[in-house]
């Protein structure tokens, strides 16, 4: 029976024993509700000072002052966080994990639900306003109770978070890539859109001819015609100086606020014309890559496939042994691997007070030698200190590649991949959000394989020990891409 004569419960629709289900009643709800509760705190507005008269003369009124309680209720935070959890621990975005949300009773039940519901929880921009409401130390939060519930249900040892794996990635946004050709098109069609949008009538706006030369510079480096390709750039980058002189003379009579926007896009086309008549950094400024991510970075990574990545470096930090990640925090500037120890460290120390530990070994590559006068209390080891090493330390040192599968993974199945959120802050966001995916899913793993354990219990006692073997063979050689499917079989 059920409370609810017109609506199902969920506990007695789905298997209580699935992993989701068990990870649903042990994540500490209420810790990560009351941690976050303070960012939904209404703010005090000062309110608009208005100028009034009245019957006795002029007066001062005060407008839009205190709090009001009017608008929509929040939705619940752990719904909210659930979201977040599911979207980076199954690869979906925002749109559809809120879609495979209303279809998927596990989920619901993950989220704190008690009847299924076949609708959408929340529009998807509330996920991504949420997201934004977070910050930075919110996310982390998140990724931290991850790492709280691994050891709390002894899926992990508390000793092994003392050692730690770092290496960093590079995120990549979401952008194209940044030719020269697209570069001054793009800043051509945004010039004459925000003097357009300002009121001012340009002489010409090389629509068609910006349009042509676009397609012409690419077909010529396809044909390796670079002769012909450089002199349709130039002509990009004649156009495009034009028409910022122009807008930039007659923009005088224009409102301040005006001037300052339409300022900031003139700077950018400054900057592209500049950059595409030289190789190197003018005026010491970083290149463009992207009109609208102007935070991006090329950073060249050694690869022969892929040698020029764009976008963001990321430091990550898991454990040396069982693969939990620790922590993951973006640096923006594409500073030295080596530079980026002490902040990744700091951040996996904070993240652990939780647990009152902290890391206190550290196994890294070359790229992160002679730091150790600027991190005394943490040991690192790396080959370069081979003849310092004892033979157990080499045999740890072997493990230190085990962070590039883990980045494999972060990459194609957590959204690693390409971040699409706004400026250096979604950056942040989106690397510490993948990394708590990667954890949701190394939770569900080990449950799963923990629930194998107490079976193989179960089944000793009844002395059937030879047909578990063999079905656990048979689960271990199928290749099978989701959990969910290796808990059904199993």
């Amino acid at each position: 029976m059920t409370d609810d004569f017109f609506r199902n419960r969920l506990d007695q629709m789905i298997d209580l024993r699935h992993p989701l289900a068990v990870l649903a009643k042990r994540m500490p709800w209420q810790e990560i509700e009351a941690s976050l509760a303070q960012r939904w705190v209404r703010q005090v507005k000062a309110g608009k000072k208005i100028e009034d008269l009245d019957l006795f003369g002029p007066v001062s009124v005060v407008a839009g002052g205190g709090t009001s309680n009017a608008g929509r209720p929040r939705l619940p935070t752990r719904l909210m966080v659930a979201l977040l959890y599911l979207k980076h621990a199954f690869n979906e975005s925002d749109e559809d994990v809120i879609q495979r949300w209303g279809e998927t009773p596990t989920w619901q039940y993950f989220s704190g639900n008690e009847y299924f519901e076949h609708q959408w929880p929340c529009d998807p921009t509330q996920l991504g306003r949420f997201r934004k409401a977070l910050g930075e130390e919110g996310v982390e939060e998140l990724l931290a109770r991850t790492m709280q519930v691994a050891v709390t249900l002894k899926l992990i040892a508390k000793k092994e978070l003392t050692r730690v794996i770092v290496d960093s990635t590079v995120q990549e946004k979401a952008i194209t890539h940044p030719t020269d050709s697209k570069l001054l098109e793009t800043a051509r069609a945004k010039v004459v859109e925000e003097a357009k949008a300002a009121g001012i009538e340009l002489k010409q706006t090389h629509a068609k001819e910006g349009r042509e030369l676009r397609f012409k510079s690419g077909r010529y480096a396809h044909a390796r015609q670079f002769k012909r390709m450089r002199k349709a750039i130039k002509r990009q980058r004649t156009i495009v100086a034009k028409l910022q002189r122009e807008v930039s003379r007659k923009m005088s009579t224009l409102s301040q606020a005006v001037q300052e926007a339409l300022g900031v896009t003139l700077d950018k086309a400054k900057r592209l014309v500049a950059q595409t008549a030289s190789r190197k950094a003018v005026d010491n400024r970083a290149k463009l890559y992207s009109w609208h991510a102007p935070e991006v970075e090329c950073i060249s990574k050694g690869k022969s496939r892929n040698p020029y990545e764009f976008g963001v470096k990321v430091g990550l930090a898991m454990t040396l042994k069982g693969n939990l990640i620790v922590g993951a925090r973006s640096f923006p500037g594409n500073p030295y691997d080596g530079h980026t120890m002490h902040e990744q460290i700091e951040q996996s120390t904070i993240l652990m007070q939780y647990l009152g530990v902290k890391p206190e070994v550290v196994y890294a590559d070359l790229g992160y030698r002679g730091v150790d006068k600027d991190n005394p209390d943490i040991e690192i080891k790396h080959r370069g200190k081979d003849k310092r090493l004892t033979d157990k330390e080499r045999r740890l040192l072997k493990r230190r590649q085990a962070i590039e599968p883990i980045i494999g993974h972060l990459k194609a199945d957590h959204r690693m991949d390409r971040c699409h959120l706004k400026g250096s802050e979604g950056d942040a966001l989106h690397a510490v959000l993948c990394a708590a995916g990667y954890n949701i899913r190394w939770l569900l793993r080990m449950i799963a394989k923990k629930g194998l354990g107490l079976l193989l219990c179960l089944l000793q006692a009844a002395g059937l020990t030879a047909l578990f073997e063999k079905l656990a063979k048979i689960i271990s050689l199928t290749r099978l891409e989701n959990s969910d499917q290796r808990w059904a079989l199993a």
